[in-house]
């Protein structure tokens, strides 16, 4: 199975996988629409496309190894 191509910023990308996501969940892999059958994207490849978007916005700006680690200090017993 190929790579779906998508056009946009990552936001933008990440924005229309999530609804491709949301749109399977809610009505499916496959419909029928009079004698036509469809077939939505793959949520495997969806999931693996959202993860990567994901990743790629996380990755923007400056951060460091530790940006989401705090620092509790107890003084005292």
């Amino acid at each position: 199975m190929g790579d779906i191509e998508l056009y946009g910023t990552p936001a933008e990308q990440l924005k229309t996988v999530n609804e491709a996501i949301y749109a399977v969940l809610r009505g499916g892999q496959k419909y029928r629409i009079g004698t036509r059958q469809m077939e939505r994207a793959d949520l495997a490849t969806l999931y693996r496309m959202q993860q990567k978007l994901q990743g790629e916005l996380a990755d923007t700006g400056e951060k460091s190894l530790f940006d989401d680690t705090y620092v509790g200090i107890f003084d005292g017993r």
